[in-house]
């Protein structure tokens, strides 16, 4: 299995079998859209339709669904610009045969005991730290890593030149002194497999592809 990161919070979780692209509105931000042919398009919140014309499936909402040798389940949550008892946000659990890989995507930072029951054991959590009403921020998403509690985190959507966000992002520097936890590792793709998984969570920095 491997992740790559784009920049914002787009995500590419590749096997032999599946591509999956994440949140892929890199043209709305000024960037290329990374979307192959073939592709199957997931998106934690609004669908950008124009970075799907490729896809062969599109996964936009709660739900479960198989995607070649891959299950995909979507848990419904509050978007971190949702007003209480809105749930417009979907964070998506992907199941391999030995590793569990859980997107946030941008909500807000408090999961009901549902919430997480459906969330379960988590070995990679990819979770925005931007911040400024936009997505989670550093201390909102440190607070998810405490009650998921996964082998490995991996932030996403963070301050970038090359990206015009509607509103400035924190920086990722920032975001790990909030966390109070070195990187492991910084790298331009992450091979993960189960047997390579610490009893202890770790910070990977995955950078920009």
């Amino acid at each position: 299995m491997e992740i790559q990161f784009s920049g914002a919070n787009a995500i590419t979780i590749n096997n032999k079998h599946t591509r999956i692209v994440i949140d892929d509105n890199l043209k709305e931000l000024g960037a290329s859209s990374i979307t192959k042919s073939g592709d199957v398009s997931v998106f934690t919140g609004p669908r950008y339709d124009a970075s799907t014309e490729k896809s062969k499936l599109v996964i936009d909402c709660p739900g479960e669904y198989e995607v070649g040798n891959l299950s995909i389940y979507g848990i419904a949550a509050r978007s971190h610009m949702d007003t209480e008892g809105q749930q417009t946000a979907t964070i998506y659990k992907i199941l391999t045969s030995d590793l569990c890989i859980v997107v946030t995507g941008h909500i807000y930072p408090e999961l009901s005991e549902s919430q997480l029951e459906s969330i379960g054991m988590v070995d990679v959590l990819l979770i925005p730290v931007g911040g400024h009403g936009y997505t989670l921020d550093a201390p909102g998403a440190l607070k998810l890593i405490r009650a998921i509690e996964p082998k490995i985190v991996i932030p996403t959507n963070y301050d970038d030149k090359d990206l015009k966000y509607p509103v400035p992002q924190d920086s990722l520097e920032d975001a790990l002194k909030t966390f109070g936890m070195e990187p492991k590792e910084r790298v331009n793709k992450l091979k993960i497999k189960s047997s390579d998984l610490s009893d202890s969570t770790q910070v990977f920095i995955l950078e920009k592809s």
